[in-house]
């Protein structure tokens, strides 16, 4: 991790992100993003296909460096940081596609985050009292659960590390609306406990009903941020093409 620009500030953001570039190659795909998360904040961050959502996750993770700009965690400066740096500092994802150990049970992909010095009886506690459907499948092979299931799992183990930022890409994707609404429910709880998140949808109002202030994204450029709700003609404007 790079040095800091400037002392961490006690009202410095959790996450902000200034002026930041990135880019696969020759092709810029970021183009001067500008975006900051509050500390126990939700932060939605929409827009269609190919805005550079993913790639904004990317970055905030190390698991890609910004061509130009600062990522800042709690004030600091992190650019170049690597991603195991970022989430020994409390950096947590949950990328696109889950991410579980799908011939493990699930009772065995939460012992993977004992390794993290938690014990193994704290993780599966916390676990099974935020989704209890994952105590009925403990000793299940993750790869044979639901899609909701698996993604219910993949946030588990991403809150036995007890993050304060946590980064969340697609948790809507392919599942079943009511299945995103109790997702959802866990996010407004996490967020109330204090831990700041970013999440990407590509799809609005999945997140809006939790989401403190929305950002949405085009051509790699952050275009409007505001109230969920301010953003409504924005949001319609941006999805329908109008």
């Amino acid at each position: 991790m790079t040095g800091p620009d400037r002392a961490a500030l006690p009202e410095a953001p959790t996450l902000e992100l200034r002026a930041v570039r990135a880019a696969y190659g020759r092709i810029e795909v970021l183009r001067g993003v500008d975006l900051t998360v509050g500390r126990g904040e939700v932060v939605a961050l929409l827009g269609l296909n190919g805005a550079g959502k993913t790639t904004t996750i990317s970055v905030c993770c190390g698991l890609m460096a910004p061509t130009a700009g600062g990522v800042y965690l709690a004030g600091r400066r992190v650019n170049g940081a690597a991603p195991d740096a970022l989430a020994r500092a409390g950096v947590c994802t949950i990328p696109e596609g889950r991410g579980v150990f799908p011939n493990l049970t699930v009772r065995d992909n939460l012992r993977m985050m004992s390794y993290t010095g938690r014990p193994q009886d704290e993780v599966e506690e916390r676990a099974y009292a935020q989704f209890a459907r994952l105590a009925e499948r403990r000793n299940q092979l993750a790869g044979t659960l639901s899609g909701g299931e698996q993604q219910m799992l993949a946030m588990a183990r991403a809150l036995a590390t007890e993050p304060a930022l946590l980064l969340a890409d697609e948790l809507s994707m392919g599942l079943a609306p009511l299945v995103v609404e109790q997702l959802y429910e866990v996010v407004g709880t996490i967020a109330a406990s204090g831990v700041s998140i970013l999440v990407v949808e590509q799809f609005a109002r999945t997140v809006l009903g939790v989401a403190d202030r929305a950002a949405l994204m085009a051509n790699g450029r952050i275009v409007h941020t505001g109230n969920p709700h301010e953003l409504s003609d924005e949001l319609t404007a941006a999805y329908l093409g109008a």
